[in-house]
């Protein structure tokens, strides 16, 4: 049977389980309106931690109504960044806010495009799946849509699916999304479904007042869908009182507790906490006829109030051609924030265009640490290596992530092995010292897009290295996002020089980690441990990373 066909099939049992009424997961829907940036994806990833709180299963899904397949091949500065799952799906960097908050893992079913969804349609029909129908948004589109919920599901097998509509009521490219889920409370039920609707209320200076008018407008656009939010959630400058909240119920009808203050803050990992001191799990709750356990959500309270009084302070420098949009390096930027957690330190960024520095002492002279991340492309590779220097012969401690590790490996080879022409492929195609090599499996490949060496891969880690002494274990699994790597011709050079290659990956024998010996702290590895740092729980390095950086400061 083939392989497309066999899982048509088991969406379509699955449909039947879901319909008959048999299935556990319950679905909330989080739509947003008035404006963008209220924080829909916050609220989403509130909810989902309120609930693993009281001891359910929780899953994460976003929907993006544009028409790449994936943010892959988009530019940072168009998206921000690119936040892999450990089954090596690219996708939103909402995802990255997702599993922080809720520490699980997504994967290929948390995200979904508008491109995702019409290749897969367009697939079946040049298969003939349709049997000659035309082939419409309704039903076609929708129940592509509908199948994408039921996935998550499927795949999650969780109590409660949250998933995010991308974009504004009103916008023409989320309506379809709109319908299909309009669909899903038809044929489920306020049983199985529940819809969040975010919106604003804005405060409007000379009268000095709260204005309720256009979250009423975006309600009445969502009924115009076919849609009657259960909770809205009030982004706001303070909270609202007693007669607003009954104003918008009567106006929107919707239950009075329903009604849910977002009110501005400056830690974002407050607003679980002010949702959790407002009842809406149990709002939630009640709407699904379950059982309001006790919530363990203090290990969350500690977190918030370690945040707000941080002792001390620290600057790193990170070194990057993006820059310009910080949402580029979110996961790192946030990873960097955990382990100052752990130090009672706050962590400020000195931001570094790599591409425009002309004097990096000058630019890195207050910094107690140094990180270069990932990217792609030949743009501000001078400025990276020239920090990589900076930071190798002034004992300042130094991390590198992807294209940081490789640049470490070029830097190394040109400064202190003497390979003048060292360099990477990526750069310079018929380089002579090609130090960086495409690998051999992505030399034939031309389609640029999900082609990668992508999500989970094993590393074996040495004894005796800094790597160890992080991790404090031999073999781990982290996420990658790349397609060149070290050439392995040039590891005995490095070696007798005191490079450490450090973590391997086995199966295929590539480069994992190197480290430098005669530093205090110097390391850089191939994947994105950015990708499984969380708020209570820093990643190894980033910990390691802070940690020597604080001890570099005294």
């Amino acid at each position: 049977m083939h392989k497309f066909k066999k899982y048509d099939i088991i969406k379509k049992s699955l449909q039947t389980l879901v319909f008959g009424g048999f299935f556990m997961s319950r679905f909330i829907f989080v739509t947003g309106g008035v404006v963008s940036g209220l924080g829909k994806g916050i609220t989403a990833s509130s909810i989902a931690l309120l609930l693993k709180a009281r001891g359910y299963k929780v899953f994460m899904q976003k929907f993006d109504p544009y028409i790449n397949v994936d943010p892959g091949t988009m530019s940072p500065y168009q998206h921000g960044e690119v936040f892999v799952t450990y089954d090596g799906a690219e996708t939103d960097l909402d995802l990255g806010h997702y599993e922080r908050f809720i520490d699980e893992e997504l994967n290929y079913s948390s995200n979904c495009t508008t491109g995702k969804i019409f290749s897969s349609v367009i697939e079946k029909e040049r298969r003939g799946d349709y049997l000659g129908s035309t082939v419409q948004f309704v039903p076609h589109i929708t129940n592509e849509i509908k199948n994408k919920v039921f996935e998550a599901s499927s795949t999650s097998n969780a109590d409660f699916v949250i998933t995010e509509i991308g974009g504004t009521i009103g916008d023409i490219e989320s309506q379809v999304y709109l319908e299909a889920l309009r669909q899903l409370r038809n044929d489920l039920g306020k049983a199985k479904t529940l819809f969040v609707h975010t919106t604003l209320i804005p405060y409007i200076y000379g009268s000095n007042e709260l204005k309720t008018k256009p979250t009423q407008h975006s309600v009445i656009e969502l009924r115009g869908l076919g849609i009657q939010p259960d909770v809205l959630v009030c982004r706001c400058p303070y909270k609202l009182d007693d007669d607003i909240k009954k104003k918008l119920s009567l106006y929107c009808s919707i239950d009075k507790d329903n009604i849910i203050d977002a009110v501005d803050t400056k830690n974002i990992y407050q607003i679980p906490i002010n949702f959790y001191n407002q009842k809406l799990d149990e709002v939630i709750l009640k709407q699904f006829n379950l059982d309001i356990k006790k919530s363990n959500i203090k290990y969350w309270q500690d977190l918030v109030d370690k945040v707000d009084n941080l002792k001390n302070e620290i600057e790193i420098s990170l070194v990057g051609k993006y820059v310009a949009l910080p949402d580029a390096y979110i996961s790192i930027v946030e990873s960097l924030k955990h382990a100052g957690y752990k130090y009672n330190t706050k962590i400020k960024i000195n931001w570094v265009d790599s591409e425009k520095v002309e004097n990096i002492k000058d630019a890195l002279k207050n910094s107690k640490g140094i990180i270069v991340p990932g990217g792609f492309g030949s743009r501000g590779i001078e400025g990276k290596i020239n920090a990589i220097k900076y930071a190798r012969e002034n004992n300042i401690p130094f991390l590198g992530i992807c294209l940081g590790m490789q640049l470490a490996c070029i830097e190394f080879a040109k400064n202190v092995c003497n390979i003048n022409n060292a360099n990477s492929t990526e750069f310079d195609e018929m380089t002579d010292e090609p130090i960086i090599d495409l690998m051999s499996d992505q030399k034939q490949i031309i389609n640029m897009g999900g082609t990668l060496r992508l999500g989970n891969y094993d590393c074996k880690i040495k004894k005796d290295t800094l790597a160890y002494k992080l991790y404090n274990q031999e073999y781990i699994k982290e996420r990658h996002r790349h397609r060149y790597e070290f050439n392995n011709t040039y590891k005995k050079i490095l070696e007798k020089k005191g490079f450490i290659f450090s973590g391997i990956n086995e199966k295929s024998n590539l480069v994992e980690i190197i480290e430098y010996e005669n530093h205090p702290f110097f390391i850089a590895c191939q994947f994105h441990p950015e990708f499984k740092s969380r708020p209570t729980r820093p990643h190894p390095l980033f910990d390691g990373f802070i940690k020597s950086s604080i001890e570099k400061k005294r």
